[in-house]
């Protein structure tokens, strides 16, 4: 199963969180991961406003975390963003739409504590 973490996953992995489930802990250990461009840019966009102190450290270099984990990068395609803009369903927050139209696409269990990501047809995984 290849998994594409969202935004917090990513965070709460980096800093060793304990709100990171264990059993979404051992996936990541486990499995193929996936970290979306679209949680590079809410990282530095949040940062930026002073919104994310914890992840300053992964502000700085979020690519070059990602590839230190051995996980994928996944870029943004014109198909995530019309499927994005297209979803119906409780997520509005730009970013959220962008990873669940990409967990759709790509057929990844999205790693998320978000239940309202479950009106959406993919395997959320927390």
């Amino acid at each position: 199963m290849a998994l594409l973490l969202d935004t917090h996953a990513l965070i709460w992995w980096a800093v060793g969180d304990d709100r990171l489930s264990n059993r979404a802990r051992r996936a990541i250990e486990t499995e193929e991961v996936y970290v979306s461009a679209a949680s590079a840019f809410e990282i530095s966009v949040k940062h930026a406003l002073g919104k994310l102190p914890q992840a300053a450290a992964l502000a700085v270099d979020i690519r070059g975390y990602v590839e230190s984990q051995g996980f994928h990068c996944l870029m943004i395609e014109f198909a995530h963003a019309e499927k994005a803009g297209a979803l119906a369903g409780p997520a509005r927050d730009p970013f959220d739409r962008l990873l669940v139209a990409q967990s759709m696409i790509e057929g990844l269990s999205l790693v998320s504590n978000e239940r309202p990501f479950d009106a959406y047809a993919i395997r959320r995984l927390w």
